[in-house]
């Protein structure tokens, strides 16, 4: 691990407690968090999206608000729903984005997990999946995207206009971009894919597989498998690995009582059913900073990436998120090789 950052679901809503009561705290909220961690070191300022929830869902107006008021921390999402987009449309917005933020972009996209709308994708208008979890329309459409930001002709031009057989690419155009996207990957056959694709890789917190293994043993075979392929495609370049945990550094009695407590059934791996497969969540850690090094350091994923996405209780506030992540700095982090990003931008590990 060499850098990590922040990972937002962007719920809101008036419970008890919250601070993030209504859309416009939540997102407000998540640029002062985003602003406040740049200050702090933080290597990066990450979105989940959600459809049909209290959630955020429109990431790239977030993005850009935080990358136009900051110049080191890396902006990205973990991860996009490509069911639910428009991939010519995604294409444009991502250069633009990537521009504005001088290349510190890590577009997560992936398939997505489930969601509260059963097949709400088909009501954003994308029809003709004969998949039952819209897997097939994902794919389909991320080639589309992948085309179009490498800048491949994806339109007819009008020949009274352009000439006659001209074919032509989404505008504007962001050189470098493709090596700021990654596709999460909830498996190991579909690290392998992404791998092979030379692509960037998010693992989240949960799995969509079930061998018996601990955890981060899991993930840990997904990652070399993501390296291995990428190797093996003839790929020369330096890919990013990401993984997300919770992790709450008890520091003080207000952390103790937020988190001190935690079930027994917290502090281990779970095991369930995910989207009609089964899966492997990670466990949460909360301790105080020196117990969570020795923890942490055993954590054989997190051990093989090169990005930490520490999931944050965004409902709780900017102060006491920007608490969090200054213990984690202060305390932990500098223990697992962090560089805070004023070292400059984060990087993979060359394979080739």
């Amino acid at each position: 691990m060499r850098a990590f950052g922040f990972l937002s679901f962007g719920h809101y809503g008036n419970s008890y407690g919250s601070q993030a009561k209504t859309a416009s705290d939540m997102i407000r909220q998540a640029v002062e968090i985003g602003v406040g961690a740049e200050e702090l070191g933080v290597n990066g300022a990450y979105f989940r999206v959600h459809h049909f929830a209290r959630q955020q869902a429109a990431p790239i107006p977030l993005l850009t608000a935080i990358a136009a008021k900051t110049k080191r921390i890396e902006v990205g999402t973990g991860v996009i729903d490509m069911r639910y987009e428009n991939p010519l449309h995604l294409a444009e917005e991502a250069a633009a984005l990537d521009i504005i933020a001088d290349g510190r972009i890590a577009l997560g996209i992936s398939r997505g997990s489930p969601e509260t709308a059963l097949r709400g994708y088909e009501t954003f208008g994308y029809t003709g999946s004969t998949d039952p979890r819209g897997a097939d329309i994902a794919r389909e459409k991320f080639d589309q995207f992948l085309n179009a930001i490498d800048g491949k002709g994806v339109a007819k031009g009008n020949p009274n206009l352009v000439g006659t057989g001209q074919m032509l690419p989404i505008e504007p155009q962001s050189p470098g971009l493709r090596g700021n996207i990654w596709w999460g990957s909830a498996t190991r056959d579909s690290a392998e894919w992404t791998g092979r694709l030379g692509l960037n890789m998010m693992s989240s917190t949960a799995l969509v597989e079930d061998t018996g293994q601990p955890f981060d043993e899991l993930q840990a075979e997904q990652i070399l498998r993501f390296r291995e392929a990428y190797r093996a495609a003839g790929h020369k370049g330096a890919p990013r690995v990401s993984v997300s945990r919770s992790i709450i550094p008890i520091m003080n009695e207000t952390d103790a009582a937020y988190f001190g407590h935690r079930s027994s059934s917290e502090a281990q791996d779970s095991y369930g059913i995910m989207d009609g497969y089964r899966a492997t969540s990670g466990r949460t850690y909360a301790a105080e900073p020196d117990r969570l090094i020795e923890e942490l350091k055993r954590d054989k994923a997190i051990a093989l990436a090169d990005t930490l996405m520490l999931t944050i209780p965004n409902q709780l506030g900017p102060e006491y998120n920007l608490h969090i992540l200054e213990s984690f700095a202060k305390h932990v982090a500098p223990e697992l090789g962090w560089q805070p990003n004023w070292n400059g931008a984060v990087t993979g590990d060359p394979i080739g």
